[in-house]
C-alpha cells in the first residue's frame, strides 16, 4: 500500500510515502525481506520494482559476506530462469520490463563475481540456452549486456584491472558464444530470438577477433539469409555496417570486401533499384521502412569512409557508382537526420576528390590512384552522382547565421529571434560541401544555380523556402571561382534578384527577395573590393533597406553594412575613382538621415560599422581619423552637452527617465565606437570622462539615498533599475577602453597614472558602502580588466582594488551557493587575474586577508556549481605554481596552508558532487604530495610538541591521510588504504597513472560504486571533443 501510494501522482499522502520508503530503503537488513516481497507481491509491479531495487544496491555495495552474495547471486538466476523459461511472461511486455531489470541485477552481479568467482557462467548460459527457446531469448539479451558493459560502460564503475580481466575472459570464451549465434541462426525458426541474436551479435562484431568474421561463413549467412526477408533486413544491416567499418586492416582483407560490397549491392537491387525517388515515396513510408533507409545510408556511407579506395578499380567503379547513386537518392528524402548522415559523406568524398585533384603532379604520370583510377578520371568517374549532390546541397542548403528574416510555423515573414546552433553547424558544413563540389565542376553548379534562379524569376518555381535555399547556396560558394567567372555569375543573379524584387508584389515577398539580395552581396566582398560603383550601390541600397519597417529589414541591413564594413574598409576610406572625397566623409556628413528611422540599438549597430572603418590606419590611408571621429560623435554628443547643462542647471533632471534612457543610448553608442576604433577612441573619451563620471556619482548617491528610504525592495523600482543600467554601462565602456588601449594614443602606463585614479574613489567607494543588492557585478569585471591588460603598472593599486571590493563581496557570495551568480563568476575571475598578473600584490595585504584569500579559493572548489568550482581549481593550481616559484613566501604558505589543502581537495574529491573537476583534483594531489616527497616542503606540517622525535612531514602525512581515509570509509581496509598512500607518494607516476590510481581507489569506495562515474572521465571526453574541433578547425582552414 506504502508503495503504490507513493507512485500516485495524485494521492495526498505521496510525500509521507515517499519518505518512508526512503528510510525502510536505507535499513541495513531490509535485503533479507527482498525475496519475500518480490515472491508475494503478485501483481503489483511498483512493490517488485521496489524490492528489486534494494536488492541491486546490496549487491552494488559489496556489502555482503560470501556465503550470503552466493545466496542472492542463486536466488537470482533462478527467478531470471524460471521467468525467461515461462510463455506467459515471455509474452506478457509488463513482465517482460521486470524481466529486464532483473536481467541487469544478473549483471551487477557478474561485474562482482565473473570470472574469479563464477568462471563457468558463459559455458553454463550456453549450454542452457539449447534446453529452449524461450530461455535461450533471454540469455542472448544478457550476452549483449555483458558485452556493453565489458567493451563499452565498464570503466566507470569498475577498476582498469578487473575491466581488463573481464575482456581477457570474454575474448577467451568467445568461441562459445559464436558456436551458440551460429546454432541459433542456423536452426531456429522463432522470429524473436533471431532477431535479437542479430542484435546482440551486432554488439559483438566491435570487438571480436577477426577470424569470426572473415574466416566463417557470417557475411554469406547474413547477405544470403537474413538480409532478404523483409523482418531481418534491418537487423542484419547493422551487422553488416558494423563490419562495412572496419578498417585499417591488412590489405588481405581488401578483396573480402569488395565481394562484400559487390553482392550487398545486388542484394539491394532487389529490395528497390538505386534511381527509386524515395522523396516522393518517403511519407507513405511505414517507420521500419523509414528507419531501414536510415540504416542503409550508415552502411554506404561507413562502407566507403573505410574502404572506397579498393574499390576505385576499373573492375569495381560501377558498383561503387550504384552505391553512389543509392546515395544521391537517401540524400533527398525529407528527414533532416537521414540527411546529416549523408551530408557527413558528401563532404569527405568532395574533400578527398579537391585535394587528390590539386595534388602536386608525381613522377610517374602513369600512376594510379585508388589501386586503378587515374587522377584525373576520378572527377569525371564520380560526373554524375556529383552532380545530383550539388542539386541536393543548393535545395536543401540550410540557414546562415546572417539571415535574420524567416518564415514562422503559421507562413509569417518574421524577424528571426533565437539562432538554431545546430542549423548553423549544418550550413556551415554544406557551404564547405558545396565549395569543394563547385571546385570540382564550377560549370555543373553554375549552370543549376541559373537554371533554378531563372525558375523562380518566372514563376514555375517560386516560392520563399525555394529561393532562399537557392540564394544561401549562392552566398556560400563565394570564392570557389576566378574573378572573370564570379563577376560574371554575381552580376547575373544580382541583376535577376533586384528585377524579381520590383516584380513581386506585397511587404511579405518584398522582404524575402531584400533579404536574400543582403544575404548574396555580404557573401561577395573580393568582388565588391573590386568594383567600388557597384560597392557604392550596394551600401546606398542598403541605405534604403533601412529606412524600410518591415520586421527584420533594418537588422539585416545594419548587419550587412557592418560586414561589408568590416570586408571592404578600406575602399571607404581611401579615394576611389571618379569620387571627390573619400566614401566615409559623405557618410559621416549624412549619418543623422541614414540612421533617421533606426531603432537604438540598429543605431549602434550602424555606429559599430562606422568605427570599423575608421578603424583602418595603413598606410594608404590619408583621411583625418581624429576630425573624422569627431564628426561621427557629434551628434550623441550634442545630446550629451544637453543632458549636462541640464543637470548643472538642476541635478533632478538626470532622473527624469527619458533622460536616463538617452543617456543609456548614448553611452551604448560610445561603447560600439570604441570597441571597433581601439585606442583611437582616447580623443572621444576626454570630450566625455569626467562628465560620465559625475552622473555615475550622481546615480550612485541617489540608489544609496533610495535604500537607505525604503530597504532593498528600491533596487527592484523601475527609477533604481534604469540608474544602475547607466552605471553598468559606464563600467562596460571603461572596460572596453582599458582592454582596446595600446601606445602610442594610450600605452598602459598613461592609463595606470592618468585614467585611473579618477575611476577608483568614485566606483570602489560607492561598491563598498552600498547594500548586497545594489553592488553591480561590473565593477568586479572593470578591475579584472584592469589587472589583465594593466598587469605590473598597477599591482601597486591592487591592495587598494582588493579592500574595495574583496570582503563585503566574500560576504554576499558565502551566505549559501545561490544568490547573486554573476558576482560569484566575476569574483573569481578577479581573484585569478590578481594570482596570475599581480601574485606580489597577494602578499602585500595583511595576513588575515591572506587567509581570507586561501579560504575564498577552498570555498570555490567547494562550490556545487562547476564554472566556479573549476575556476577555483584553476586558481589553487596557479597559487601553488606561483607559491613554489617565490622562495620567500613558499615555507610560510606551505606551514599555514598545505595540509587544510590537501584535506580540502580530499573533500572535494571524495564528496560525488564534484566528478568533472577530476584531472585538477589529480594534478593539484599529485603536485602537493610530491612537494612533500621531494623534500621541498622544509618546514615542519604538524605540531612539534606532539609528535615522536625525528618525524617527517612524509611520515606525519602518510599517517594523517591514512587516518583520514579510515575514519571517512568504514569499508575500507588498512591494506587496501596503505597500497592506496604509497601510490600518493610515488615520485614514478606520471599524471595519467596517478589520474588512474585516484579512479580505481573511488571506485572501490561503496559511495562511487553505486552510480554514474562517467564524470572521472570528462578529461578524456573534453580532450577527444577539443581534439574533434581542431580537427574540424583544420578542416575549414583548408577549405579553398
Amino acid at each position: 500500500q506504502v508503495v503504490k501510494t507513493a507512485y500516485d501522482p495524485s494521492s495526498p499522502e505521496r510525500a509521507s510515502a515517499n519518505t518512508v520508503l526512503m528510510a525502510i530503503q536505507e535499513s541495513p537488513n531490509m535485503w533479507t525481506r527482498a525475496d519475500t516481497i518480490l515472491e508475494n507481491s503478485g501483481s503489483s509491479l511498483q512493490s517488485r520494482y521496489f524490492a528489486l531495487q534494494i536488492l541491486t544496491q546490496c549487491i552494488m555495495r559489496k556489502i555482503l559476506p560470501q556465503n550470503q552474495r552466493e545466496g542472492v547471486k542463486g536466488y537470482i538466476v533462478g527467478k531470471v530462469i524460471n521467468m525467461s523459461s515461462d510463455e506467459r511472461v515471455m509474452g506478457n511486455r509488463e513482465e517482460r520490463v521486470f524481466l529486464g531489470k532483473l536481467n541487469l541485477t544478473l549483471i551487477s552481479i557478474l561485474k562482482q563475481e565473473w570470472p574469479q568467482s563464477w568462471p563457468s557462467f558463459i559455458p553454463d548460459l550456453c549450454g542452457s540456452s539449447k534446453t529452449s527457446e524461450l530461455l535461450c531469448e533471454n540469455n542472448m539479451s544478457l550476452l549483449k549486456l555483458l558485452s556493453e558493459e565489458v567493451f563499452d560502460f565498464g570503466k566507470n564503475d569498475m577498476t582498469s584491472g578487473k575491466v581488463k580481466r573481464m575482456k581477457e575472459s570474454l575474448n577467451e570464451q568467445f568461441s562459445m558464444i559464436y558456436q551458440l549465434c551460429e546454432f541459433i541462426l542456423k536452426h531456429s525458426q522463432r522470429e524473436s530470438l533471431i532477431s535479437v541474436t542479430l542484435s546482440t551479435l551486432q554488439r559483438f562484431l566491435t570487438w571480436i577477433p577477426l577470424g569470426f568474421i572473415f574466416q566463417t561463413s557470417l557475411i554469406h549467412t547474413l547477405l544470403d539469409t537474413f538480409f532478404p526477408v523483409p523482418s531481418y533486413r534491418s537487423n542484419s544491416l547493422l551487422c553488416l555496417t558494423e563490419i562495412a567499418t572496419l578498417d585499417g586492416l591488412e590489405p588481405q582483407y581488401d578483396t573480402l570486401f569488395q565481394s562484400m560490397f559487390i553482392k550487398f549491392m545486388a542484394r539491394m537491387q532487389e529490395v528497390f533499384p538505386p534511381q527509386t525517388n524515395l522523396k516522393d515515396n518517403w511519407d507513405g513510408m511505414t517507420e521500419n521502412e523509414q528507419v531501414f533507409i536510415q540504416r542503409l545510408a550508415l552502411f554506404i556511407t561507413g562502407f566507403l569512409k573505410a574502404h572506397l579506395k579498393v574499390l576505385e578499380t576499373p573492375a569495381h567503379s560501377a558498383t561503387l557508382v550504384t552505391g553512389l547513386q543509392y546515395l544521391v537518392q537517401i540524400s533527398n528524402v525529407p528527414s533532416n537526420e537521414v540527411f546529416k548522415i549523408c551530408l557527413d559523406y558528401w563532404h569527405t568524398l568532395a574533400q578527398d576528390l579537391y585535394s587528390s585533384s590539386n595534388a602536386a603532379p608525381v613522377a610517374a604520370p602513369t600512376l594510379a590512384l585508388g589501386g586503378g583510377l587515374q587522377r584525373d578520371q576520378r572527377k569525371a568517374h564520380y560526373h554524375v552522382v556529383l552532380s545530383g549532390a550539388r542539386h541536393c546541397m543548393i535545395s536543401r542548403m540550410a540557414k546562415p547565421e546572417e539571415v535574420l528574416i524567416v518564415e514562422d510555423e503559421n507562413g509569417d515573414v518574421v524577424r528571426e529571434t533565437t539562432k538554431d546552433t545546430e542549423l548553423l553547424a549544418q550550413y556551415k558544413t554544406m557551404k564547405e560541401t558545396l565549395v569543394y563540389l563547385t571546385h570540382l565542376n564550377y560549370d555543373d553548379t553554375e549552370t543549376i544555380m541559373l537554371s533554378k534562379l531563372s525558375m523562380q524569376v518566372d514563376g514555375t518555381q517560386w516560392s520563399w523556402n525555394n529561393l532562399n535555399t537557392l540564394c544561401w547556396g549562392i552566398g556560400s560558394i563565394s570564392g570557389a571561382m576566378n574573378e572573370e567567372e564570379e563577376k560574371r555569375f554575381l552580376v547575373t543573379v544580382i541583376k535577376d534578384l533586384l528585377g524579381l524584387c520590383e516584380a513581386k508584389r506585397g511587404k511579405d515577398n518584398k522582404a524575402i527577395v531584400a533579404s536574400n539580395i543582403m544575404y548574396v552581396v555580404g557573401q561577395y566582398p573580393r568582388f565588391l573590393k573590386q568594383h567600388w560603383k557597384f560597392l557604392k550601390t550596394v551600401v546606398n541600397k542598403l541605405f534604403e533597406f533601412m529606412h524600410e519597417v518591415h520586421p527584420g529589414v533594418q537588422d539585416m541591413a545594419c548587419d550587412t553594412f557592418l560586414k561589408i564594413a568590416q570586408k571592404c574598409k578600406r575602399k571607404f576610406v581611401t579615394m576611389q575613382a571618379g569620387e571627390k572625397q573619400p566614401f566615409i566623409n559623405e557618410l559621416v556628413e549624412t549619418l543623422p538621415q541614414i540612421i533617421s528611422d533606426l531603432e537604438p540599438h540598429q543605431v549602434q549597430a550602424f555606429y559599430e560599422s562606422v568605427g570599423t572603418l575608421l578603424s583602418d590606419k595603413g598606410q594608404a590611408v590619408t583621411i583625418n581619423r581624429v576630425l573624422l571621429l569627431k564628426q561621427l560623435m557629434d551628434l550623441p554628443n550634442r545630446s550629451w552637452r544637453m543632458i549636462c547643462d541640464s543637470a548643472n542647471v538642476d541635478v533632478r533632471n538626470l532622473l527624469v527617465p527619458e533622460t536616463i534612457k538617452e543617456v543609456i543610448k548614448i553611452l551604448k553608442s560610445n561603447s560600439k565606437v570604441c570597441a571597433t576604433v581601439g585606442p583611437l577612441y582616447i580623443h572621444q573619451l576626454n570630450i566625455i570622462f569626467l562628465d560620465m563620471l559625475n552622473i555615475y556619482k550622481i546615480y550612485s548617491e541617489n540608489i544609496s539615498e533610495a535604500v537607505k528610504q525604503q530597504g532593498a525592495i528600491a533596487t527592484r523600482h523601475s527609477l533604481t533599475r534604469s540608474m544602475r543600467t547607466v552605471k553598468k554601462e559606464v563600467l562596460k565602456l571603461l572596460s572596453v577602453f582599458i582592454e582596446m588601449s595600446a601606445a602610442p594614443e594610450c600605452g598602459p602606463q598613461e592609463i595606470a597614472t592618468h585614467f585611473l585614479p579618477p575611476v577608483l574613489d568614485p566606483i570602489l567607494g560607492d561598491y563598498m558602502r552600498n547594500v548586497p543588492e545594489a553592488r553591480d557585478a561590473e565593477v568586479l569585471g572593470l578591475f579584472t580588466v584592469v589587472v589583465t591588460k594593466l598587469k605590473s603598472h598597477v599591482e601597486e593599486k591592487v591592495p587598494m582594488i582588493m579592500e574595495g571590493t574583496f570582503e563585503c563581496t566574500l560576504q554576499m557570495i558565502t551566505a549559501n551557493f545561490e544568490d547573486f551568480p554573476d558576482h560569484r563568476v566575476k569574483f573569481f575571475g578577479f581573484l585569478r587575474a590578481v594570482n596570475v598578473h599581480c601574485f606580489a600584490a597577494l602578499f602585500q595585504l595583511p595576513a588575515d586577508h591572506q587567509r581570507y584569500v586561501v579560504d575564498s579559493v577552498v570555498w570555490a572548489l567547494k562550490h556545487t556549481g562547476r564554472d566556479i568550482s573549476e575556476t577555483g581549481l584553476d586558481i589553487l593550481h596557479e597559487l601553488l605554481v606561483n607559491v613554489s616559484n617565490t622562495p620567500a613566501v613558499s615555507q610560510g604558505f606551505y606551514q599555514q596552508f598545505l595540509l587544510a589543502l590537501i584535506q580540502d581537495v580530499f573533500a572535494v574529491l571524495t564528496d560525488r558532487l564534484h566528478k568533472s573537476g577530476f584531472k585538477m583534483h589529480a594534478t593539484l594531489l599529485r603536485n602537493m604530495f610530491h612537494l612533500v616527497k621531494e623534500n621541498k616542503v622544509t618546514v615542519p606540517l604538524f605540531d612539534v610538541n606532539t609528535q615522536p622525535n625525528g618525524t617527517t612531514n612524509e611520515t606525519f602525512l602518510r599517517g594523517h591521510v591514512s587516518n583520514l581515509l579510515i575514519t571517512s570509509f568504514s569499508n575500507l581496509t588498512a591494506g587496501q588504504v596503505q597500497l592506496f598512500v604509497d601510490g600518493l607518494f610515488d615520485l614514478k607516476t606520471d599524471l595519467p597513472t596517478f589520474k588512474t590510481h585516484l579512479r580505481n581507489f573511488l571506485i572501490e569506495l561503496q559511495e562511487f560504486s553505486t552510480e554514474d562515474n562517467s564524470g572521472l572521465f570528462q578529461e578524456e571526453k573534453d580532450q577527444e571533443k577539443e581534439q574533434l574541433l581542431r580537427q574540424a578547425q583544420q578542416t575549414r582552414a583548408a577549405v579553398p
